[in-house]
């Protein structure tokens, strides 16, 4: 039905007749000669309708916005100065020949070039916002990206293998998303928060390098930026090392920014442990761009008058400080706003220090309500340790050790955007490195593995496993990219005897062991290769690419903050006899909420 996209005529294909099909994205009657922009997925390009052709004309008068028409006509170039750089199609324009309306429109509920709407009126409408020219470019980058990312794995040896969907619960990570089973009273499939132990028993089965573009589902608490199902680009590999495994998607990376944006990410990416990006940056996700850090003065302020500090530093808490070049002209008003922000991580307060003279370390030279209950060594340590100078302002943390990190960590990456205090680099990837293997539950009493319990601890840790689950280090890595993280993941366990000694470490005793994850353990005792693997959120890394606010932006149909379909109105209620059939009944009627009511 046509010969091109709207978007791809170009000053190429001058004097040659063209059939176009798609949007009426505006009509413009400008004293008997109608200009439509016609518009689809690849952009834009102006028709010229003249009134010489009258039944043609009569029709170009009666279009409106989003009718989709079919017209033909002849390229010509624009009249000088009337041509238009931000299009592809700027150049020409197209006299219309023949003109027909395969579908009129009705008024829809805003129009596409809007981008004042709100994302619940967007979302409600979202066969529309889709056509908006921003959502279109965003998912057709996703397409890029995604294209990209299998182009590599292809000629690397990797083949696209599918997992199931319907698996089962294993509640060790996030809340499952249940199923229940018709022909099997009582009991539930779950939806796979990840394909993890499938891809480790096709490394089993003798595969050796596997891929996956898939879904995944997570029934997790709600937050701004988490969608309940997500794409994940999974990817296993036998026989590699970990240095060798980030090698290989790093490589990977770099040639999908270079053909998705055409961005030179650098070569080799940064390494960084662990234990380095939280005590420097409180995150285990640092963004690299921004210049600041924190400074470790624990041991500094142990015996310090200010109970605030020497509490913590006493305790096993952290007293961090961060150094704000020049940051003495900040207003009391901005930082009382930076003592809000940090409250939002648990933080009781903001404790700051303004250097207005370094070469006093006392009350005449530096300017705060805490200076009188530090002694001069502890501030002569500080102004040492975080190199302050005269001008500067010094933010501190005191603490547990994750509201500090946490906090401080925030507060860094919020304070360096918005004051400047940033490289200029567009793009900063990071590997995090040497992951500790367990963190202890408090309230469980119990270690729980900070991945998976199916990562492999380091070749030297092996019997702090057995002995101080708490300093075993994993053989784990994360990559971060501008202070998001992007993927991880991990050598893998491939002995059953290793197996359920990290199990024993999590109080996961052998029967549990074999009823939960009997299939593994089985397979790993027949010649399971070394293996590993990653995995990445491509709805993230497309949210990084394009700039978008949310990665609901970058995701066609996604759910809103409160997990639900605003187009489908999903989730909803089922009639009795699907509940019968499923053997469930509900002990009372659940009253739903309506997230927007729609008119």
């Amino acid at each position: 039905m046509r010969t091109q996209y709207c978007g791809q005529v170009t000053a190429a294909d001058l004097d040659q007749t063209v059939i176009l099909c798609g949007w009426v994205h505006r009509r413009r009657d400008h004293g008997g000669v109608i200009f439509i922009d016609l518009r689809d997925r690849e952009g834009l390009v102006q028709v010229v309708c003249d009134p010489d052709r009258a039944a043609m004309f009569a029709i170009a008068e009666s279009v409106r916005n989003e009718f989709v028409l079919q017209m033909t006509g002849k390229v010509r170039r624009r009249p000088a100065g009337t041509e238009n750089p931000n299009l592809t199609s700027g150049e020409i324009e197209v006299l219309c020949h023949d003109i027909e309306v395969l579908n009129a429109s009705v008024t829809p509920p805003f129009q596409v070039d809007d981008d004042n709407l709100s994302e619940n009126v967007r979302l409600t409408n979202r066969v529309i916002d889709l056509r908006r020219p921003q959502m279109q470019k965003n998912l057709m980058l996703r397409y890029k990206v995604a294209m990209a990312f299998r182009r590599f794995l292809d000629s690397a040896g990797f083949i696209d293998v599918e997992t199931p969907m319907l698996t089962k619960s294993t509640p060790e990570g996030a809340r499952d998303y249940l199923v229940p089973s018709r022909v099997h009273p009582g009991q539930f499939f779950a939806l796979p928060q990840s394909p993890q132990l499938f891809k480790q028993l096709l490394m089993v089965a003798g595969f050796d390098r596997y891929y996956q573009i898939t879904k995944c589902f997570r029934d997790e608490d709600l937050r701004a930026d988490r969608q309940p199902e997500f794409t994940q680009i999974d990817l296993e590999t036998s026989f590699m090392n970990e240095h060798e495994i980030t090698a290989l998607v790093e490589a990977m990376f770099r040639q999908v920014f270079d053909e998705a944006m055409g961005v030179a990410l650098p070569d080799p990416f940064p390494r960084m442990t662990y234990a380095e990006a939280m005590r420097r940056f409180g995150s285990d996700k640092p963004d690299l761009r921004v210049t600041l850090e924190l400074t470790e003065v624990t041991d500094a302020v142990k015996d310090v008058a200010f109970k605030v500090f020497s509490g913590p530093a006493t305790s096993g808490g952290r007293v961090a400080a961060m150094r704000v070049p020049g940051g003495a002209s900040l207003t009391r008003g901005e930082i009382d706003e930076y003592t809000k922000f940090v409250g939002i991580y648990g933080a009781r307060g903001l404790a700051y220090i303004k250097v207005n003279d370094a070469s006093k370390p006392n009350e005449e030279g530096l300017q705060s309500p805490i200076v009188k209950n530090l002694h001069e060594q502890a501030l002569r340590t500080i102004l040492e340790r975080t190199g302050a100078q005269s001008g500067d302002l010094i933010f501190f943390g005191a603490d547990k050790l994750k509201v500090v990190n946490d906090a401080l960590g925030a507060l860094r990456v919020k304070l360096g955007h918005e004051k400047g205090y940033v490289t200029g680099e567009a793009w900063t990837p990071v590997w995090i490195l040497d992951f500790p293997m367990f963190e202890y539950d408090d309230e469980d009493k119990r270690w729980t593995a900070c991945h998976h319990p199916f990562t492999a601890p380091k070749d030297e840790h092996v019997d702090l496993l057995e002995t101080d689950p708490g300093a075993c280090l994993a053989k784990a890595y994360d990559l971060a990219l501008n202070g998001w993280e992007v993927g991880g993941g991990s050598v893998r366990i491939h002995r059953a005897d290793m197996q359920s000694k990290v199990f024993r470490a999590l109080n996961i005793g052998d029967e549990e062991a074999q009823l939960k994850f009997g299939f593994l353990l089985d397979a790993l005792k027949y010649g399971a290769p070394p293996h590993g693997g990653l995995a990445f959120g491509l709805d993230r890394i497309v949210t990084l690419m394009t700039g978008a606010e949310s990665i609901r932006d970058v995701i066609a149909f996604p759910k809103t903050q409160r997990a639900q379909c605003l187009l489908t109105d999903a989730p909803g209620a089922v009639d009795e006899k699907q509940l019968r059939e499923l053997h469930i009944r509900l002990r009372q009627k659940v009253e739903t909420q309506v997230e927007v009511a729609k008119s």
